[in-house]
C-alpha cells in the first residue's frame, strides 16, 4: 500500500537530504587529497594537434579577447561580410561584432563593427555612400567589405564606374587577404560527370550568375574543354546550361524543392520557336548551401572546389583608396593584427572554437560548433547515403597572404593569375555586363602589405599553407590538349607557343591543390622508339618551363606515350597534327 507524504513533509524531508549532502561535500569531498592543475606559464604552450598548425614548439597561445566592449577611442571601421568561414581571423581578432576589451584589433586601437551582409549589391552600395560622405567629412566612419577574390573583377567594375565621379582618390582597392575558401565553396553535380565530364553537357547549373561558385564551374569546364551557354534565357543541349539564383542559399533550395522553368531551344547556336522545360541538375554554391544539398535531397557529388582550385578564392578585403591612404599606420596595424590572429587560428583548436562561437553570433545562424565543423571541412553522408565532402576554409597567416600577392618566395602573384584569369572569362562571356574591369595593378595595392613583410619579419616565423602532392595522378579532376610548338625532330619548345604554356601555368597556379600532369604524344610517322624518346623528351621540356615560372617540381609529373594513345586519324594530316599534343591533366 502506498503512502503519501505531505506537502509540508516532503519539504522537510528535501531540506534534509541538501543538508546531509553539503554536509559531507565540507567534512569530507573538499579535505580530501586532490590533483592540483599543472603550472605553466601563461602565454606558452605546447601546441595542440592542430592539423593546419602553423606555429611550432613553445608556440605563444595568446588570452582569448574577452566579451567587455571596448572604448579605445580609436578609428572607427564598419566591416560588411558574407556568412564565410574564410573570416575566423577577422571575427577572432575583433572579439565578436564589436571590437571587445583586450582583442587585438582593441590593442590595435581600431573599433571595428562587423555586420553580415550576404548582398553584394547592397554592401557596393554601402562604399558609393561611405566615400560620398567621407569626401565632405573626413570624420566618416569607414567602410570595408571582403569577397571572394575571383568575383572582384565584375564588382570592382561596377563599383569603380559608381566612384568614378567622385576622382581617382575615391576609387576602391583591395588590401589584404584573410583566409580562403578550401572546399566549401564547390560544384556539385551527378557522379557521372566524374567519370566523364562530358556528360555535364546539355544537362543546368543553379548558381548565382557572375558570381565566385560560378567560376568554379567555369574554370572546370574550360579545363575539360566543354562550352557554357551563358544565357539563362535559353537552352543550349551541347553545353552546360545556368539557371540563375537570387543568392548562394537560392541556388541548393531550387534543386532541392525540384524547380523548373521554360527554356527557349537553342540548336547549333541558333534560337528555335520551341521551347523546353529543365531542372536544376547541378548547384554551386558554398556552406551552408552545400549541406542542405546534402541534408535535405542529397544525390550530389563534389565536381569540383576550392580544395582543388586552392588559389580561386581568397577572401579580398575593400575600401576606399583615400580612408587607406589617410589611415596608412591603422591599415598597417590591421594587418598584423589579422596575422597574428590567423597562425592563432590555424595553431590553437580553443582560438578556432573562439572564432566559431563568434561566427555564429554575427551571422545568428546555428551555433559555434556548426561553423567549427565546416570549417574544418568533413566527410558525411547525405541523405541517399552517398558520402560527400562539405565545407572547408582556411585562415592566413602573413605568409600566406605574402604568398597570394606575389611576396612570397616563388614570387607567384596568384591573385593577380586569380582576378586577370576570371576577368577575361567574364568580360568575353557578359561584355553587355561588363565591357572591360580595372586593371590589378589600379585596384590592388599591395604596399600596406609590403611595409608590415619589410618591417615585421617576427610575424613572417608563422608557416605558409602547405599542399601534399602524391607521387602519381590516380584520378583526374580535368584534361585538355594543348597544340605546343617544338622545333622538327625536337624538344626544343617554339617561342610562338609560349603564350599557351603561360596559358597552362595560369590554369595550375588557380588549381593549386592538384597536381600537374604534362604528357607528351606524338603521330605514328617514323619508329616507335624513337616517337616514345621524342614525346618524353617535350612531355620534360614543358615541365621545366613550368618549373622556372615557379611550380614546385614535386608538384609535375611528366610522360611520354609516343603514339599510342591517338585522338585522330593517323591516315589524315589533320589528324595526325591532333596527335601532336601535350595533355595537361590536373588531378590527384
Amino acid at each position: 500500500m502506498s503512502v503519501k507524504i505531505k506537502t509540508s513533509g516532503k519539504i522537510v524531508l528535501i531540506l534534509l537530504v541538501l543538508g546531509a549532502i553539503f554536509a559531507a561535500k565540507v567534512f569530507w569531498w573538499d579535505k580530501r587529497p586532490q590533483d592540483a592543475k599543472a603550472s605553466h606559464e601563461i602565454g606558452k604552450v605546447m601546441l595542440p594537434d592542430a592539423p593546419e598548425a602553423s606555429l611550432k614548439g613553445n608556440a605563444t597561445f595568446l588570452p582569448l579577447p574577452s566579451s567587455e566592449p571596448s572604448v579605445n577611442g580609436g578609428t572607427k571601421i564598419q566591416w560588411k561580410i558574407m556568412a564565410w568561414n574564410a573570416q575566423f581571423p577577422l571575427l577572432y581578432a575583433n572579439g565578436g561584432a564589436l571590437t571587445t576589451k583586450g582583442s587585438l584589433l582593441d590593442q590595435a586601437k581600431l573599433q571595428v563593427e562587423i555586420t553580415r551582409q550576404d548582398d553584394c549589391n547592397k554592401t557596393l552600395a554601402d562604399i558609393v555612400k561611405f566615400a560620398q560622405s567621407y569626401k565632405s567629412d573626413v570624420n566618416t566612419p569607414g567602410v570595408f567589405a571582403s569577397f571572394m577574390g575571383d568575383g572582384m573583377p565584375f564588382f570592382f567594375s561596377a563599383l569603380a564606374k559608381e566612384l568614378e565621379p567622385l576622382g581617382p582618390d575615391y576609387q576602391p582597392i583591395a588590401f589584404y587577404a584573410m583566409g580562403k575558401s578550401y572546399g566549401e565553396d564547390q560544384v556539385m553535380g551527378p557522379a557521372d560527370w566524374k567519370v566523364d565530364p562530358k556528360n555535364a553537357l546539355g544537362k543546368t547549373v543553379a548558381c548565382v550568375m557572375r558570381d565566385g561558385d560560378m567560376n568554379i564551374l567555369l574554370k572546370w569546364a574550360g579545363d575539360n574543354g566543354l562550352k557554357v551557354n551563358p544565357d539563362e534565357k535559353t537552352f543550349d543541349p551541347k553545353a552546360i546550361n545556368l539557371i540563375a539564383a537570387n543568392d548562394f542559399l537560392d541556388a541548393p533550395n531550387k534543386y532541392v524543392t525540384s524547380y523548373k522553368e521554360k527554356r527557349t531551344l537553342v540548336i547549333d547556336g541558333k534560337k528555335i520557336s520551341k521551347d523546353t522545360t529543365v531542372g536544376v541538375d547541378a548547384v554551386a554554391t558554398w556552406t551552408p548551401g552545400d549541406v542542405n544539398v546534402a541534408t535535405q535531397k542529397g544525390g550530389l557529388v563534389t565536381i569540383a572546389s576550392t580544395k582543388q582550385y586552392a588559389s580561386q578564392m581568397p577572401n579580398i578585403t575593400i575600401t576606399i583608396k583615400k580612408f587607406a591612404y589617410d589611415h596608412r599606420t591603422d591599415f598597417e596595424n590591421l594587418i598584423m593584427a589579422l596575422a597574428q590572429s590567423g597562425d592563432q587560428v590555424r595553431s590553437f583548436n580553443e582560438a578556432k572554437k573562439f572564432a566559431a562561437d563568434q561566427s555564429a553570433k554575427v551571422y545568428n545562424e546555428q551555433n559555434g560548433d556548426y561553423w567549427l565543423k565546416y570549417y574544418n571541412g568533413v566527410k558525411e553522408k547525405d541523405l541517399t547515403g552517398q558520402e560527400v565532402e562539405l565545407g572547408g576554409s582556411m585562415a592566413f597567416n602573413l605568409q600566406d597572404a605574402a604568398n597570394t600577392f606575389g611576396l612570397g618566395k616563388d614570387g607567384i602573384d596568384r591573385y593577380k593569375i586569380v582576378y586577370t584569369t576570371f576577368g577575361d572569362i567574364l568580360k568575353k562571356m557578359y561584355p553587355e555586363y561588363m565591357a572591360s574591369y580595372p586593371e590589378y595593378s589600379k585596384v590592388v595595392d599591395k604596399s600596406f602589405l609590403q611595409s608590415v613583410v619589410a618591417n615585421h619579419p617576427e610575424l613572417l616565423a608563422g608557416e605558409s599553407i602547405k599542399i601534399e602532392y602524391k607521387e602519381n595522378i590516380t584520378s583526374n579532376v580535368s584534361s585538355k590538349s594543348y597544340q605546343i610548338q617544338f622545333e622538327t625532330g625536337s624538344s626544343v619548345i617554339k617561342s610562338q607557343s609560349y603564350s599557351l604554356l603561360d596559358e597552362i601555368l595560369k590554369s595550375a597556379v588557380v588549381a593549386e591543390g592538384l597536381k600537374v600532369g604534362v604528357y607528351g604524344h606524338t603521330d605514328n610517322v617514323g619508329l616507335s622508339d624513337k616517337n616514345q624518346k621524342l614525346s618524353e623528351e617535350r612531355a620534360i621540356s614543358v615541365k621545366n618551363y613550368l618549373i622556372s615560372k615557379g611550380l614546385p617540381a614535386n608538384r609535375i609529373e611528366s610522360k611520354g606515350f609516343g603514339a599510342t594513345k591517338p585522338v585522330g586519324d593517323n591516315n589524315t594530316v589533320e589528324g595526325k597534327a591532333q596527335n601532336r599534343r601535350v595533355q595537361i591533366v590536373l588531378g590527384q
